[in-house]
């Protein structure tokens, strides 16, 4: 039977839905199966968005419809029969899952104290634990106590078990008196008002006040509204209340205001606006527009029929949800319920045990657990590319590692700026700019003097990203590097050849993808560098990758692959690979190395019991080391596309410190991942 959880509140707006997708996130790192489940879902919008939100999420695989109890309009119908619709539903869901995340209703619909009472009731029908959010938005802590103290009666009078308490929105000030003042029978956990979760997006604005897109980058809708202003005062009072992320309201005739406020947007040094909005009707006169237009930029300009007041109010009254659309509103989430509830304790009130199975996302919550033990500075030299910006937002925000970007500062913050992006706490270095290159270019020429390089050619080399970023990790300013979204693996690879060199005893730098299927994570080694290595490299990767594998949890059983198995078969290529089994027995005796192998003898217990019954690592081989780069790379991307796998990588290994390539590719989420492998490498270089 699945674990769950029912996510109640006695009043709408208490943050559940972010609650409810820290919920799934935990879950998602401890079991294989998570469900989310609406007993009571809206239909005024068509489809419920919160239910839409967390189906979404990693590690969720349902249906729409198998997730929903009944509509509202059926609890107003008959309370008793929408009652055992809902529990018919839940049952049938139930099956499918390992654990259950229940979000109770709205209170948008029903009477407030009616709903509290039917969610009191589906609870206690389920048999589910209720987990009470309750708001502190500009309440005391004795208020946020009273509020607990009347739902959790209510809760009791249903039959329903409240286990524990989420003060969400609470005065950031307030969070230790909030948690003194409820009752300390339950567990309570605080989260501090974040403003930026209930702001609206442009999208959402523009919606509000029934306006239309004149000009601007369509993909900017989706920034949040951090505020909202009307401006209609003189520019240079205006400009003294600009704030980032805001939105400004101005007449549509007033042109001196619209050019101002797009010049603004556009300078260094003044805020980066998330949209203007024109209001009365007005159009801004052609010559205008044009001019607005050969400024190059690519702030939202709405235009609305409504007047002032009406535009305002319509702004001011539009609420933000979270979505899939806004990564920075999902990441802040995460990191705020990762931050303020202790997961493990939420777990072991459900008697939620980690599963033996390792899921994907359980292979990527562990990766960003281990990197947030000891934080490493990793260098992302690829600074301009709007997916490493997105990538370095979302690692900042969940705080497992710190990041420095190369480019140009201004360049990098602006256009963070105009995606919504938060980059609190990143550096950024200019390579052409900055006092380092002198520095690096002496280090380099040094390092190259057997090539005869002099340090004015070497001053012209490490203004390049990749050497500079290499440099720095090489004299320890950074801890790793991650590169390759934009340019190739040789140029990526080449400065670490050259400046960062291989370990002691390693005589080839190789790479891994970390294969990670439904229930498992295999280790695909060498899948991106060497063409046709020999016997001795062979050997020399396959050491490599079981103490990468090993490294980040895998037990590394390692099969060296060939189209034969055992002493069947004969010629060069299979000669080859005995060889370098041969080599790995001599040089690491620990290991558990099977070859020459084929695939299927690898994977499938009943075919090893016919080819190699003795062997410790045929039909459980959790390595595997292809005999070349033909033969590994569509391997891989087979795997990965028939099954469904996610690869993770590639994996650097043999360099003396942490550098890694992506695909050009790659997406956010792989460079999330590959920073967070790059993290604990370096963590174990140290």
């Amino acid at each position: 039977m699945a674990r769950s959880i029912y996510i109640a509140s006695a009043e709408g707006f208490t943050g559940k839905s972010s609650v409810a997708l820290g919920l799934v996130d935990l879950f998602s790192s401890r079991v294989q199966r998570v469900g989310v489940f609406r007993p009571v879902a809206r239909t005024d919008t068509g489809r419920d968005s919160v239910l839409e939100l967390l189906l979404n999420l990693p590690g969720v695989d349902l249906a729409y419809d198998d997730c929903i109890g009944v509509h509202y309009e059926q609890v107003h119908s008959d309370q008793d029969a929408a009652l055992g619709t809902i529990v018919q539903h839940y049952r049938e869901l139930e099956r499918q899952c390992d654990a259950i995340v229940v979000v109770g209703s709205d209170y948008t619909d029903l009477a407030s104290p009616n709903e509290l009472a039917f969610n009191a009731r589906i609870a206690a029908n389920l048999g589910t634990p209720v987990l009470l959010v309750v708001s502190g938005l500009d309440r005391t802590p004795e208020e946020v106590r009273q509020v607990v103290d009347v739902a959790v009666a209510e809760f009791k009078a249903g039959h329903a078990n409240v286990v524990a308490i989420v003060a969400n929105r609470s005065n950031p000030e307030d969070l230790t008196a909030v948690a003194n003042a409820i009752d300390g029978a339950l567990p309570v956990f605080t989260i501090p008002e974040i403003p930026l979760l209930s702001a609206p997006t442009v999208a959402e604005l523009m919606k509000a006040v029934h306006g239309e897109l004149t000009s601007g980058d369509p993909a900017l809708l989706d920034r949040e509204a951090e505020s909202v202003m009307v401006g209609a005062m003189s520019m240079e009072h205006l400009l003294d209340r600009l704030k980032d992320g805001a939105v400004v309201i101005t007449p549509g005739d007033r042109a001196d205001i619209l050019l101002g406020l797009v010049a603004a947007h556009s300078a260094e040094g003044f805020p980066s606006l998330a949209a203007v909005i024109l209001n009365g009707g007005f159009q801004p006169p052609e010559q205008v527009s044009r001019l607005v237009d050969g400024l190059g930029q690519r702030l939202p300009i709405i235009r609305t029929d409504l007047g002032t007041y009406a535009t305002a109010r319509g702004a001011s009254e539009a609420r933000g949800m979270l979505s899939t659309g806004s990564q920075r509103k999902l990441d802040t989430a995460k990191a705020a319920f990762e931050t303020h509830v202790a997961g493990d304790n939420v777990a072991a009130l459900l008697d939620v045990p980690r599963s033996e199975v390792v899921t994907p996302l359980m292979f990527e919550y562990e990766l960003m657990e281990r990197a947030r033990r000891d934080r490493k500075r990793i260098v992302l030299p690829e600074g301009t590319d709007d997916r490493i910006l997105r990538a370095a937002s979302t690692i900042l925000a969940r705080g497992f590692a710190d990041i420095t970007l190369l480019g140009t500062e201004a360049t990098i913050r602006a256009r963070a700026g105009e995606l919504g992006l938060a980059l609190d706490g990143a550096a950024v270095i200019d390579p052409h700019e900055d006092e380092l290159r002198d520095r690096f270019a002496e280090e380099y020429a040094k390092i190259r003097a057997h090539k005869g390089m002099t340090v004015d050619r070497a001053r012209e080399i490490v203004a390049g990203v990749s050497y500079f970023g290499t440099l720095m990790v090489h004299l320890g300013l950074a801890d790793g590097m991650v590169s390759g979204a934009v340019h190739t693996t040789a140029h990526t690879i080449k400065p670490a050849f050259e400046i960062i060199k291989t370990v002691p005893g390693t005589s080839i730098v190789s790479s891994v993808f970390f294969m990670c299927l439904a229930d498992r994570v295999l280790v695909y080694g060498d899948c991106a560098v060497n063409p046709d290595p020999t016997a001795e490299q062979l050997a020399d990767i396959a050491i490599s990758s079981a103490t990468t594998a090993a490294q980040f949890g895998v037990s590394p059983r390692v099969a060296m692959l060939s189209y034969s198995t055992g002493e069947s078969g004969s010629g060069a290529d299979v000669d080859k690979v005995r060889t370098a089994t041969a080599i790995v027995r001599e040089r690491r005796p620990d290991l558990v190395v099977e070859g020459p192998i084929q695939y299927d003898a690898a994977v499938d217990a009943s075919v090893a019991q016919t080819k190699l019954p003795d062997s410790e690592v045929a039909g459980k081989a959790t390595v595997f080391i292809f005999p070349d780069l033909n033969t590994g790379n569509n391997t891989y991307k087979a795997v990965q596309r028939s099954a469904g796998a996610v690869a993770v990588g590639p994996v650097l290994q043999g360099l003396n410190k942490p550098v890694n390539d992506l695909s050009r590719g790659a997406l956010v989420k792989d460079i999330v991942n590959t920073v967070g492998i790059t993290a604990v490498q370096a963590q174990d270089a140290d």
